[in-house]
């Protein structure tokens, strides 16, 4: 809910709101796998606080940033703490539970603790940005941040992997060039041309870095960066590619939504923030009747539910206009939450 706001102030483009929001998550992408196997040699609770720290000082430096280039820049940093947290904690979950019924609903509420959080986001975002400003949504994170260190080092059991990977180099360099240059291509596609020489190059050496990536990782046998083996299982593949989908209804559908909320229909901030309740009460609602689901019935309910739900919710806003009713609106992004909160913990139990 603060990217309108942060367009108007840093006199950003749209590519360049893109970048905001995406420099984050191309570095989280490009280094979930590095940071996963380093916690498997150095220790998952170590690196899960050292990500704490360095997402925490990230979030504090891109509250000071001057301009959009630097924001983009601090963003990218935030990333590198950011990467360390969300595989780790999952393999502190898989590793403190064991039994497959006891981790699937132990995913569930993982999940719909990411759900809640969802749900807080837009609302909390809201009111920082109306009554404080933009970096208010940055500088929050560190107190959160501290305490999650303090509660870390407390509670966390310390583990590592009995035999730890190496750390494969080629594919890592190749992971950041085939996602670096795609996300540059996809971004900055409508400003040059897609027809365009340096857009369609970024493309060519996108798809050179990805044909490079699958054929040395071939190679690197169990010290591989991904190993290639997991996909020849159907159920692998399959909550891959969905959560690779899922991920881009949720990211695409926040990206658009908060701009329709503010520079299509004139809406604050804050008022944003209440209008994405609906959809984010019931994500985190969704999250742990899903890992129910999944532990005692399997994944099979919860995800033929959630594409159901996902296909209507996204149906429902096929025709939003300035004009769009509130009620219509609600029910839209309730039934789109639904679907988008119970598709993680099927996924997630089934990847594990």
């Amino acid at each position: 809910v603060a990217l309108p706001t942060i367009q108007a102030d840093l006199h950003a483009s749209l590519a360049g709101l893109q970048w905001i929001a995406d420099a984050y998550l191309l570095v989280v992408a490009s280094l979930l796998m590095l940071t996963g196997s380093m916690a498997d040699r150095f220790g998952r609770k170590r690196l899960f606080l050292v990500g704490l720290f360095g997402f925490s000082l990230g979030s504090l430096l891109c509250s000071l940033a001057p301009d959009t280039g630097s924001l983009i820049a601090l963003r990218m940093l935030q990333g590198v703490g950011g990467s360390m947290l969300t595989p780790v904690s999952l393999s502190i979950v898989r590793n403190v539970f064991t039994g497959p019924r006891e981790r699937a609903q132990a995913l569930g509420i993982w999940s719909g603790i990411f759900g809640v959080a969802a749900a807080c986001g837009p609302v909390i975002g809201g009111v920082l940005v109306s009554e404080v400003g933009w970096r208010s949504v940055f500088w929050v994170n560190v107190p959160i941040g501290v305490a999650m260190i303090l509660a870390a080092r407390r509670y966390v059991p310390e583990s590592r992997a009995p035999h730890p990977r190496r750390i494969d180099v080629p594919g890592q360099l190749l992971m950041i060039a085939f996602l670096g240059t795609l996300t540059y291509a996809v971004i900055q596609g409508p400003d040059y041309g897609w027809a365009s020489a340096p857009i369609l190059a970024l493309f060519a050496v996108a798809f050179v870095a990805a044909v490079a990536f699958v054929l040395v990782e071939r190679r690197r046998g169990d010290a591989a960066l991904l190993e290639l083996r997991f996909f020849r299982s159907p159920p692998f593949t399959g909550a891959s590619v969905i959560a690779v989908l899922s991920f881009i209804v949720l990211a695409g559908f926040l990206f658009v939504i908060t701009l329709y909320l503010q520079q299509v229909r004139g809406d604050t901030p804050l008022r944003a923030g209440l209008t994405l309740l609906p959809a984010t009460i019931v994500m985190a609602a969704a999250a742990p009747v899903a890992g129910h689901l999944t532990g005692h019935r399997g994944p099979r309910i919860p995800l033929v539910l959630s594409g159901v739900l996902m296909a209507a919710g996204a149906a429902l806003l096929l025709w939003l206009s300035p004009s769009t009713s509130l009620a219509w609106l609600t029910l839209a992004l309730a039934v789109l939450g639904a679907g988008l909160g119970l598709v993680n913990p099927p996924i997630t139990n089934t990847g594990v």
